[in-house]
């Protein structure tokens, strides 16, 4: 079994650690105590001594063992079932690592099964065995004390990509070669942390409306609506991210476009500067071409040609030359290829 903590608590002080989950359930029938269970990545078979004595749903339990579930808010008769999912920034990578939390929560126990290694449920332990007074509320005060936790480990997590969009923002501008692909990227992280604290607002407004019919501590319902502050806070602050990278995409697309437009313009004036060098240099390739073509004829001393022993042959050919050359020159000169 990988029970990773296992204590029970009776008027709000640690009664003892037992060694056996066999042993935890015996002292909580004989104390009335409540019972914390701590479990990292059970599998089905592993969970069947919890499931049995308190009388888990197979539903959640099936959920709990698996994973990859979505934060969600159920209730099976009298036990409490959460999803939560919590998050930590990876300042090195500049990314964000989402962990999974499952809890059940009945009227005498605690049961909290891990898929990752965030959060640390050990600062909760401290932190509520350190206050008597919170702890002795029973499983809604660490039910509380959880919630907590996971959202007070969302504010770096919203600091850290407050700091990728700044510099998003910055680069934008910058004409950074690879940042459409870090836009894309954050806009994918962000949109997983919107999926992990979005749920948290009706899962706070379910246990808050159910403050009264469960009877839970005024004091502790003050705490709770804390945490919902805080929620709002942070998915406020997510759907900012979400619309700011959704207009740096915006932005980026036009810079692009902008961009190619400028390319494809630059392109456009090199081909029409190429393609007036090449008339020039067609038109003078012409105009030199006729007076080469006459001479070539009147060098090639066939004995038969009727010029040849003309008096005005070697005047003609010459004029016969310049007047080409200048003919095409003036045609070429009109049609502004020279």
């Amino acid at each position: 079994m990988p029970v990773v903590a296992n204590a029970v608590y009776v008027g709000g002080t640690k009664r003892i650690n037992p060694e056996t989950l066999d042993q935890t359930f015996e002292i909580m029938r004989e104390s009335g105590g409540m019972g914390w269970i701590g479990l990292y990545r059970p599998q089905r078979e592993e969970i069947h001594a919890v499931e049995a004595e308190f009388g888990l749903h197979p539903l959640a339990v099936e959920d709990a063992t698996n994973g990859h579930q979505r934060a969600k808010l159920e209730r099976y008769g009298d036990t409490l079932f959460l999803v939560l999912r919590p998050a930590r920034y990876l300042d090195v990578e500049e990314k964000v690592e989402f962990g999974e939390l499952h809890l059940f929560v009945g009227h005498d126990f605690v049961v909290t099964i891990r898929h990752a290694e965030s959060p640390d449920l050990g600062i909760v332990r401290r932190r509520l065995e350190g206050d008597p007074a919170l702890l002795g509320a029973g499983p809604q005060a660490v039910l509380y004390a959880l919630l907590d936790q996971v959202v007070d480990e969302y504010e770096p997590v919203v600091r850290g990509l407050e700091n990728d969009v700044d510099e998003i923002e910055d680069e934008l501008f910058g004409g950074a070669p690879d940042v459409s692909r870090r836009i894309y990227e954050l806009h994918r992280e962000v949109i997983e942390f919107q999926r992990a604290t979005q749920p948290l607002q009706a899962m706070m407004d379910a246990l808050l409306r159910g403050s009264d019919k469960y009877q839970i501590d005024s004091e502790l319902g003050r705490n709770l609506r804390d945490v919902q502050d805080h929620v709002i806070r942070v998915v406020e602050r997510v759907n900012t991210f979400r619309a700011l990278l959704q207009n740096a995409l915006t932005v980026q697309s036009t810079l692009v476009a902008q961009r190619q437009n400028e390319e494809m313009t630059r392109l456009m004036e090199t081909s029409l500067r190429q393609g007036e060098e090449v008339k020039r240099i067609s038109s003078w390739a012409a105009i030199l071409f006729a007076p080469t073509l006459i001479a070539s004829i009147y060098g090639m001393n066939f004995d038969v040609m009727p010029e040849l022993h003309w008096t005005l042959g070697y005047p003609f050919a010459l004029v016969l030359m310049v007047g080409m050359g200048s003919g095409l020159y003036w045609a070429f000169k009109r049609n502004d290829w020279l």
